[in-house]
């Protein structure tokens, strides 16, 4: 439940705590603080209670000292405070100061939770000090003041991005999902809008992905390719229906890939040992890269197929089968991975970029605009999200456009089969720096219609699969 498990209970262990603070680094003006406090809950919870205490001490600590002094603590408390009445007042649909039975219901609704009426009201007693089976804002904040703010499941829940913003990479860290939305299956439905969205969005850009990698192949100095000029030679090749030429499994690829990459997230995170339901950035930085990496590994084969359609001449090929049985009797096993090494080199600039300006852009906006509700809006969440994944692509592109010529070497005669290395330096040398951004203006102008539709279809499709938006 949403205020449940906001919350951990403190033990009733005052008589062995103060000793057990000395050694998690608290300071003296804040030990017997502490220990009061502990003398509320059963005895039987000291383990969570320590848990709770190290998240306490993870999220104070600015100076990364190991202690946790005054003013640290004094700033986690007003910043958590301002966090808490976000929440409050996201809770508060009536406006009036005060939290009933049925604000819980309608809150958890939202997030696609069903409870009772007595469940709801079972919440509201934990919380409840006069007895008015109401909760205003000072008892919400006496019960949740000591708990960490990045684990606030509604802030978290509005700001998700990566199965609504879909570019037609494949880098994006995967979704975080409740223990509710486990429970109660949402999580697939996320997941399969998410997969609707990202194939309807691809579909609609298509054009100018094939045009990215005619370029990043074929583009020049001698042969400037632009955009004008690759769509008039596109078409004069192979008609319109050409524009289109690799995009069919550049959607097929995208239901064993997601689901590849969240199982993966999902064990990756038990196996970093977190207690938390959401991880931090740092950590989810690391286990999406090793998800990214893995469902990566799995389906790159479809990747180098992606490439060789896109580039093919009329006739070809008959199809995506055909085409790999070309290239398997033509070039071997091998040439399925070929590019493997910088498209998941590309993982870890593009993943930790798009991670950290989504995160700065987000508490940005939580700290100076978000006044009487966490939820930013649609507008906000689609500048934010495009912002980020732009930021990811440029530090990445000079890896994706390496990793796209490794991948069409052999259908370039008399084209030396050349390393990543070689290639970046045959690159630099002879096209310079610019010619490892090849192709990016339509890469760039396929952004923003590519969220844009991922936006709209993803909200229809969590409609018809009876997801509730907020």
């Amino acid at each position: 439940m949403l205020c449940l498990c906001l919350y951990v209970p403190l033990p009733n262990a005052a008589q062995t705590e103060f000793e057990y603070f000395e050694s998690e680094g608290l300071p003296s003006e804040l030990k017997s603080f502490f220990t009061r406090l502990s003398v509320f809950a059963p005895s039987d919870e000291l383990t969570a209670y320590r848990i709770w205490r190290r998240k306490i001490l993870k999220a104070g600590d600015k100076d990364l000292d190991g202690q946790l002094d005054f003013d640290e603590f004094v700033h986690y408390l007003r910043d958590h405070e301002k966090k808490l009445r976000l929440v409050f007042k996201s809770l508060d649909k009536k406006n009036d100061g005060h939290i009933d039975s049925q604000e819980i219901m309608q809150s958890l609704r939202d997030l696609g939770v069903n409870i009772s009426e007595q469940q709801a009201e079972k919440i509201l007693k934990s919380m409840d000090k006069n007895g008015t089976m109401t909760i205003d804002w000072n008892e919400w904040r006496d019960y949740h003041l000591l708990h960490p703010a990045d684990n606030i499941p509604e802030i978290i829940l509005y700001w998700k991005h990566s199965t609504i913003f879909d570019v037609g990479e494949s880098l994006t860290v995967p979704d975080e999902f409740t223990a509710e939305e486990k429970q109660t299956g949402m999580w697939w439905r996320h997941l399969v809008a998410g997969g609707g969205a990202g194939a309807v969005s691809r579909t609609c850009t298509a054009p100018l992905d094939r045009l990215k990698v005619l370029m990043q192949v074929h583009g020049s100095r001698s042969s400037n390719m632009c955009i004008v000029g690759g769509f008039t030679q596109m078409i004069h090749e192979g008609g319109v229906r050409s524009l289109w030429r690799g995009n069919g499994i550049n959607v097929v690829k995208i239901a064993p890939e997601t689901a590849i990459k969240f199982m993966a997230y999902e064990q990756i995170k038990r196996l970093i040992g977190t207690d938390q339901e959401t991880l931090g950035i740092l950590e989810r930085f690391v286990a999406g890269s090793l998800a990214g990496a893995i469902a990566q590994s799995s389906i790159y084969p479809m990747e180098v197929l992606k490439t060789r359609l896109a580039l093919r001449k009329t006739g070809q090929y008959s199809g995506i089968a055909d085409c790999a049985k070309r290239i398997f009797q033509k070039e071997g096993f091998r040439a399925f991975y070929k590019g493997y090494v910088p498209n998941i080199l590309g993982i870890i600039p593009y993943a930790g970029i798009d991670l950290a300006v989504y995160e700065t852009l987000k508490n940005s906006w939580l700290q100076n605009y978000a006044t009487d509700s966490v939820n930013p809006g649609m507008f906000v969440l689609l500048a934010c999200g495009t912002a980020s994944s732009t930021c990811g692509q440029l530090a990445s592109y000079p890896l994706a456009l390496v990793r796209t010529r490794m991948q069409a070497q052999a259908t370039l005669e008399g084209a030396p089969q050349m390393s990543m290395s070689g290639l970046f330096r045959q690159i630099v040398r002879t096209e310079g720096v610019a010619g490892l951004y090849r192709g990016l203006a339509p890469n760039f102008m396929k952004v923003i219609p590519s969220v844009s539709i991922s936006y709209v279809v993803y909200e229809n499709l969590k409609m018809t699969l009876g997801v509730q938006s907020r």
